[in-house]
């Protein structure tokens, strides 16, 4: 496995572009629509949020995924198209628009939107530019760059990875672009996340691995505690890498699934460092603990922890903020057996051994706090579960993204 460029126009078969289309009003210099194409017809399999109120994407993305197919993806940022008038009819509209183009059943055509909620999709604006963004599409890494930039709210950077490992004897590619920065503490994936792959692979495998997959990676972070209501993670398989068809669990599998992982992992890691008004990416590793689902719980409600994040953005080394998560996370372990350390590029420093504050040197403490990325350990002693979340600090920049949000 190696990660190679071109995003999801790296794997065989997919075009993909993104255009201002005046979905955002505010500023016109920023792409707003994204659409990807496949050649042929896809197996395909998506997770979605868990929170009871859904954007309309969602709902019909569950109609037209019934078949386990797909031949296309529209993508709109600057309008959630959640808890909004004619919410389900203008994300209809928006599939009929590009299958128009593409010159296949609207029902082929999955859609996803992603910004403020409760206010009307601008779909005459959409339905008017889809000509042009069917011209524009492109199977370069200038295609999936226009794409990922198109899908982007408060992000800061675009989030767009390809990957390439070998199944079955033939070299397969897998390509993903995402959007996250703020409304993130995912129940699945609290984002919009689009991955192509030229595997071929069963509908029910590639659901099978999807679910797998977010629950080793975006369902191991949290930015602000708040799960979106428009999460939708989606792969598209087109089977033009030529590998024989993946239909039960085995080496092929095997391979498949760890590629994509690692593809989501990494992406997911993205998606944490570039919180809104974030400074630190911080990582929870959690060890020694009575098993991996227990680990799990106990990172994620260190980064989750508002005052951890408080703590971390200050460079205070106040480890007590941390053991005070853990305790508060459900789980049943023994404080009085943990060790605590902060680590960064700048060193590691041990603050706490069971369960008890140490003397620590407070300079140094701050010297790698101050640090961009941030490591949390904490040891149990009390098994051989482990799990590594990741989160990012809370600042006052977060509140003033939020703050005007809408107007």
């Amino acid at each position: 496995m190696k990660w190679t460029e071109g995003g999801v126009c790296a794997p065989k078969g997919f075009q993909a572009a993104g255009l201002h289309m005046g979905v955002k009003t505010h500023n016109t210099e920023k792409k707003d629509v994204a659409l990807i194409v496949s050649q042929q017809m896809c197996t395909a399999a998506a997770v979605y949020t868990k929170n009871a109120v859904k954007a309309a994407h969602i709902h019909v993305d569950k109609k037209h995924l019934a078949d386990g197919k797909c031949l296309a993806a529209v993508i709109n940022s600057g309008n959630a198209n959640a808890c909004a008038p004619c919410g389900e009819e203008n994300a209809i509209r928006v599939c009929a628009a590009a299958a128009k183009e593409i010159g296949c059943q609207a029902e082929d055509v999955v859609v996803a939107s992603t910004g403020v909620i409760g206010q009307t999709l601008n779909i005459g604006a959409i339905e008017a530019g889809m000509p042009q963004l069917y011209q524009a599409l492109s199977a370069d890494a200038a295609g999936s760059d226009g794409a990922a930039h198109a899908i982007m709210t408060t992000d800061t950077v675009k989030k767009e990875l390809a990957v390439e490992t070998t199944v079955g004897g033939k070299t397969v590619h897998l390509g993903g672009i995402e959007k996250g920065s703020g409304m993130i503490h995912p129940n699945m994936g609290t984002m919009l996340c689009f991955i192509t792959t030229d595997c071929a692979i069963s509908a029910e495998m590639l659901h099978t691995m999807l679910l797998d997959t977010v629950n080793a990676s975006f369902n191991l972070i949290s930015v602000d505690g708040d799960t979106s209501t428009n999460d939708t993670c989606c792969v598209m398989a087109n089977g033009l890498a030529g590998n024989e068809e993946i239909t039960a669990k085995g080496a092929d599998y095997d391979a498949f699934y760890q590629a994509l992982k690692a593809l989501c992992v990494k992406l997911s890691v993205e998606m944490a460092s570039d919180g809104e008004g974030a400074k630190h990416l911080i990582t929870c590793t959690v060890t020694g603990a009575k098993s991996d689902e227990s680990a799990q719980a106990l990172a994620k409600s260190v980064i989750s922890s508002t005052l951890t994040k408080a703590a971390i953005f200050g460079a205070d080394a106040n480890w007590g903020r941390v053991l005070c998560a853990m305790g508060y996370s459900g789980e049943n372990f023994d404080p009085e057996g943990v060790d605590i350390s902060f680590e960064s590029a700048a060193g590691t420093i041990a603050v706490c051994q069971k369960g008890r504050g140490l003397a620590f040197d407070e300079d140094l403490a701050k010297k790698i706090l101050t640090e961009h990325d941030i490591v949390i350990k904490a040891d149990l002693s009390e098994g051989q579960g482990s799990c590594t979340c990741w989160g990012c600090d809370i600042t006052y920049d977060y509140i003033q993204i939020n703050g005007d949000y809408r107007t």
